[in-house]
């Protein structure tokens, strides 16, 4: 087995478990990679592709391999950049969740390129759960996430706290400060964020620890869409506290607490177990740590 067969191996997953169009990507032939899979196949003497009605399917031995795999070459193809093009910066790939993408993740950006100017920072915005997926693929060199982190391969260090916030329109149904019971709240429709982001995630867990759950009246990827659903009326949104200071400043909507209810949360860095992060990698960790501890100080 070489890294030959992992290659290839891995261009078939990421095809669709598709053999001709790996073959392509590869500028190999169709048989050729054939060939390998048999090989790894007979090398380990598992099972990797189930063919079933002239499509290809992943078996579950095939699925480990391909962690395995990705994984392995990852740490390859990083020794060689690493060893190879020692004295350039190359790229740093980070993930954020929504509200991390848009209310900090610009800054974080500026700053860090006014002290690695030659590094390339590419970021991927999106759902904690997506970004998730990303690390396990290797497409993500570390993420900064809100919300719970599933799998048991990936690492989440805590690095900033914030809260959710309830909020409605003035007196439709609470009014400014106001702490509601449980029951009064969860009678209300709610307005919230999609299943699967970071911010409904924290939302549902707490919801949980207080003993109910909810169906929404409206669920959105847009926090403007929410909130201008609350300020019409048309219910209570519950939204991070940072996204809607505006419209909290401008009275648009007012927020109140909820009696038993605990919607404080943590900020993670998230990265593989496995993954070797770079220097230029911790210098990014470490910068938004330090601009955390600043928004602490601040608050």
């Amino acid at each position: 087995m070489t890294l030959r067969h992992i290659r290839i191996f891995l261009a078939v997953c990421n095809h669709d478990n598709n053999i001709t169009r790996a073959a392509e990507s590869l500028y190999m032939t169709q048989p050729a990679v054939s060939l390998a899979i048999h090989e790894l196949e007979n090398y380990y003497r598992v099972r990797l592709f189930e063919r079933i009605s002239r499509k290809l399917y992943i078996t579950e031995a095939g699925k480990q391999m391909q962690e395995y795999a990705s994984h392995l070459l990852s740490m390859f193809d990083g020794m060689e950049q690493q060893l190879r093009n020692w004295d350039s910066a190359g790229i740093l790939r980070v993930g954020a969740s929504i509200t991390i993408g848009s209310q900090f993740m610009p800054e974080y950006v500026s700053r860090y390129q006014t002290i690695c100017p030659a590094v390339e920072v590419k970021v991927q915005v999106g759902p904690t759960g997506y970004l998730e997926k990303e690390l396990l693929a290797n497409r993500l060199d570390f993420a900064l996430v809100e919300g719970i982190v599933h799998s048991p391969h990936l690492v989440c260090e805590e690095y900033m706290e914030d809260a959710l916030v309830a909020v409605c329109a003035p007196g439709k149904p609470f009014q400014d400060g106001e702490t509601v019971e449980i029951e009064q709240f969860r009678s209300q429709r709610l307005l919230l964020r999609e299943s699967g982001s970071g911010t409904r995630e924290e939302f549902d867990s707490a919801a949980r620890l207080a003993g109910f759950s909810v169906e929404p009246s409206w669920e959105s990827t847009s926090t403007g869409a929410l909130v201008n659903a609350a300020i019409h009326g048309l219910g209570i949104a519950v939204l991070p506290g940072r996204m809607i200071k505006e419209q909290l400043a401008k009275g648009l909507v007012i927020s109140f607490g909820i009696k038993g209810m605990d919607l404080r949360r943590r900020f993670g860095i998230v990265y593989h177990k496995n993954k070797f992060l770079s220097s230029s990698a911790y210098s990014f960790i470490q910068l938004c740590r330090q601009q955390a501890a600043g928004e602490t100080d601040n608050s």
